[in-house]
């Protein structure tokens, strides 16, 4: 749905990103299959929460976090999750000459003092939900490098997940094929060419702050109660 005024302009906000995401899923399949729903981002909860409802699964996030490269702080290398998996980014490891070494030694850090935190914060220091033999939807706002989505999919296959699909509100056409090598499915209304950055292709863009997300994550856990 483009805006009339502006062609690069997909949603209004999130509620009509989440909506028009809710349409491009199959939710027969969803709603009579043990599914669970995972936001693989914080941004990725607000999605997370209304595909959830609409196929009636269980909802939760993984928490994850960036290694960023020593000599340019603003470049993640590699990705750290909860279940201490971790997916590196080869092409950049070797570029910027980065000792392996020192990617796990900051993965280990970033376990220890950001990732335990989170899991405090927002699940009160109780593990992911279970995913044996459960139907999986990773949820994200958007793909960017990648790194964020790939360490997803590496832990939850370690988490014993059954099918894995991945859904995702705007793609570029290119991450959408690479997508579909790894995991079961990918669900988008918009695949575009030529991704630039989420912002542009919103009307109104808005984050979450922590306190929204705790809401969410303990409006879920109340529902699965």
């Amino acid at each position: 749905m483009s805006h009339e005024l502006n062609p690069n302009i997909y949603f209004k906000d999130k509620e009509d990103a989440s909506k028009q995401l809710i349409d491009a899923l199959p939710l027969d399949l969803l709603s009579n299959s043990e599914t669970v729903v995972i936001g693989v981002s914080q941004e990725g909860v607000y999605f997370a929460d209304r595909i959830a409802d609409a196929c009636r699964a269980k909802m939760d996030i993984l928490l994850c976090e960036p290694i960023l490269a020593p000599n340019n702080p603003e470049v993640s290398i590699a990705m750290i999750s909860e279940t201490q998996e971790v997916v590196m980014h080869k092409a950049l490891v070797d570029a910027f000459d980065i000792n392996e070494d020192y990617v796990y030694s900051e993965a280990s850090r970033k376990y220890e003092d950001e990732i335990l935190t989170y899991v405090y914060k927002y699940r009160k220091g109780k593990e992911l939900v279970s995913l044996e033999n459960k139907y999986v939807v990773l949820v994200d706002e958007s793909i960017e490098t990648g790194l964020t989505m790939m360490i997803a999919l590496k832990s939850v296959i370690a988490r014993g997940a059954k099918n894995i699909y991945v859904a995702i509100p705007i793609l570029d056409k290119e991450v959408y094929e690479n997508m579909l090598t790894v995991c079961d499915g990918v669900f988008s209304p918009h695949k575009i060419q030529d991704y630039i950055s989420i912002e542009y292709y919103y009307q109104n863009f808005d984050l979450l702050d922590t306190e929204e997300i705790c809401e969410i994550i303990e409006a879920q856990e109340n529902k699965n109660r």
